[in-house]
């Protein structure tokens, strides 16, 4: 495992959306385990593929609900309810901080690192990172928003 280099601020990759996984190869597993060890390393709550230069539909998340590590490949939001207000900040802009506005409630499916189809539903934190780390794919930052 290595601990990878963040994309930052105006770095056009973060604009970029991405691909999705066609094969969940060796590869794809160590980038995971990289991006674990890169988020623990920079005291992330989530961090999503484009953050470490690579395109592809993948994020990970500790909402530090005793959950651990949760893996999203080729994530798809279904469905989302509520709203809540709060402070985001984000790894690739390093001393910004906004006020954003999101769902409350978040259900998703996705794949895990084993290429196992899930379906989660989360609020509070978990939703709002989820969010977060999803727009990450399709290029979208939370001064966006």
């Amino acid at each position: 495992m290595a601990i990878r280099n963040l994309r930052i601020n105006e770095d056009e990759v973060l604009r970029k959306k991405c691909r999705e996984v066609d094969n969940i190869t060796d590869r794809i597993k160590i980038t995971i385990k990289d991006m674990i060890e890169t988020m623990y390393d920079k005291n992330g709550v989530g961090l999503a593929a484009p953050q470490v230069g690579i395109l592809r539909r993948i994020f990970i998340i500790d909402a530090q609900d005793g959950e651990g590590i949760r893996v999203f490949i080729n994530p798809q939001i279904l469905e989302t309810k509520g709203s809540q207000k709060d402070i985001e900040g984000c790894l690739s802009l390093p001393g910004r901080e906004n006020e954003v506005e999101r769902a409350n409630y978040v259900k998703i499916k996705a794949l895990d690192e084993n290429g196992e189809e899930f379906v989660l539903e989360g609020e509070g934190l978990l939703a709002r990172a989820i969010q977060h780390e999803n727009d990450h794919l399709d290029g979208i930052l939370f001064i966006d928003r």
